[in-house]
């Protein structure tokens, strides 16, 4: 069934196909007269040119999965905080999943994993106004009912492929868009301090691989390192076997997957 734009409590632009649901809400937001109200989406049933990070695509079927877009305008935050986005949309779609299926993490950054398979990537583009976030174009690839991949991804995974059974997609992002808007709400209006240090606490403990010992890459070296932290920008932090610690933007090391 075509996704319904009826069902949901934020505006959405349900599409038949895009090159790219977060292309399209970019240029929308830029043609419009007036500010896009915070949370309309755009959805589409196939993308042409679906974007993953590290300028990946995105392999998804034509109407078996769910690609969306939407917009917030966190004017209230720095840029230097923006890492924050990335943390609460990941744990809302995290915990949006744990009510179907165990064992979802967040493979930092922001992918989403069941076990040591990606079932669900996000990409975040923000647009700086001075030292602030003026919009933030969230785009959202989940894997819900396909049963094959045939791109050379190494480890796509769908909801149908762990359950055995097809899911309500206009329910899947409906729950999403609530769960994201009630974390973006309290960002807004609770203590800084005291939010960010919970956002942090839950988004450490929901971490793949958060636990113990495991091997990782840093493009010259493959080495043994267990997780220490991740700081409020984002750095990961490892600590190796000697007992070193070492601090990681993204795309400076990457997990060796089994």
């Amino acid at each position: 069934m075509p996704l319904s734009e009826k069902k949901y409590p934020y505006p959405v632009i349900s599409l038949a196909q895009t090159d790219s649901t977060n292309q399209y809400l970019n240029e929308l937001c830029h043609k419009s007269p007036y500010p896009l109200e915070e949370l309309t989406t755009v959805c589409a049933e196939y993308q042409t040119a679906g974007k993953g990070q590290r300028g990946n695509s995105w392999e998804a079927e034509k109407g078996k999965n769910l690609l969306f877009s939407f917009v917030l305008y966190p004017t209230f935050m720095e840029a230097g905080q923006q890492f924050i986005l990335s943390q609460i949309i990941s744990l809302a779609i995290k915990e949006t999943l744990d009510k179907i299926v165990e064992d979802i993490c967040i493979k930092w950054p922001n992918d989403i994993y069941w076990k040591e398979k990606k079932i669900c990537g996000i990409l975040i583009e923000n647009d700086l106004q001075e030292r602030y976030i003026g919009r933030s174009i969230i785009g959202v690839g989940l894997n819900v009912n396909q049963e094959q991949f045939q791109s050379d991804a190494p480890n796509p995974i769908s909801l149908k492929q762990i359950t055995g059974q097809e899911h309500d997609r206009d329910k899947l992002l409906s729950d999403i868009l609530i769960r994201v808007y009630e974390y973006y709400h309290r960002l807004q209006t609770e203590a800084p301090p005291i939010f960010r240090t919970y956002i942090s606490a839950h988004y450490t403990e929901a971490l793949f691989r958060h636990n113990g010992w495991h091997l990782y890459t840093n493009g010259y070296d493959t080495f043994l390192a267990r997780i220490i932290c991740v700081e409020p920008d984002g750095h990961l932090v490892l600590e190796d076997e000697k007992k070193n610690l070492h601090r990681y933007l993204f795309k400076e090391v990457q997990y060796v997957l089994q």
